[in-house]
Formats: C-alpha cells, sequence, structure tokens
C-alpha cells in the first residue's frame, strides 16, 4: 500500500510505503498524484518513505515505477528515498546517477533530514 504524506511544500510529493505494493497503489495513488503535481510545477520533488511495515513489490507495481520514473525524466528535481530495506538503497545508488535531478538516499532514523533537504 502506498499513502500520500502530508505537511510538506507544494512542489514536494511526499508517498509512504507500508506492506504490499502493488500496480493499483501505483495507478490510483502515485500516478494520479504526480500528474497533478507537474499540472502547477514544471519540476517536482519527492519523498518516498519504505518504513519498517514494508513486505515488497508486486511485479506489476516495480514496472508502474519505472513508468513513472521514466515518463516524466525531466521533471523530478530531487528525490529522497528513505530505507532501511539494503536492495532498495542499492537500486536507489544505481539509478540515481542516471536521473537528471539529485538523489539521496536516508536510512529511516532520518526521515526528518530527508524530508528537511528535498524541502530546501
Amino acid at each position: 500500500m502506498i499513502d500520500l504524506m502530508g505537511g510538506l511544500p507544494d512542489n514536494v510529493l511526499g508517498f509512504s510505503a507500508k506492506g504490499k505494493v502493488t500496480a493499483d497503489d501505483y495507478e490510483n495513488v502515485v500516478i494520479p498524484a504526480v500528474e497533478k503535481k507537474l499540472e502547477r510545477h514544471e519540476k517536482i520533488r519527492c519523498l518516498y518513505h519504505i518504513g519498517e511495515e514494508f513486505e515488497g513489490y508486486e511485479a506489476g507495481a516495480m514496472w508502474d515505477d519505472a513508468k513513472v520514473g521514466l515518463g516524466h525524466f525531466a521533471a523530478w528535481e530531487k528525490i529522497a528515498i528513505v530505507t532501511d530495506v539494503e536492495w532498495l538503497r542499492v537500486t536507489g545508488k544505481v539509478f540515481g546517477f542516471a536521473m537528471p535531478g539529485q538523489v539521496r538516499i536516508f536510512h529511516n532514523s532520518e526521515l526528518k533530514s530527508a524530508i528537511d533537504w528535498v524541502s530546501e
């Protein structure tokens, strides 16, 4: 499940992943939120928090994640990935180099720092 996070600046999208993340989460939460934000901002920032309650992705969710990132490739100004899941931290670092914006990886204990960084 993916939920929108509140309390962030208007140009920042915040998502929190819990349990099993599905393609429906991307189609019903992530994609509409990105599209709506891009109606108001040419560049957007993203905070993606994958906490301790995260259980994994369905294959369709991983495909939708790639489509969102690549479909708006130049729109990402900053991306903060907050997780202690090692394979997601490594994946974020590897693909972060290919992104035109800044990407930083944070541990769950650094959520506040991630919010501050993506918001500044």
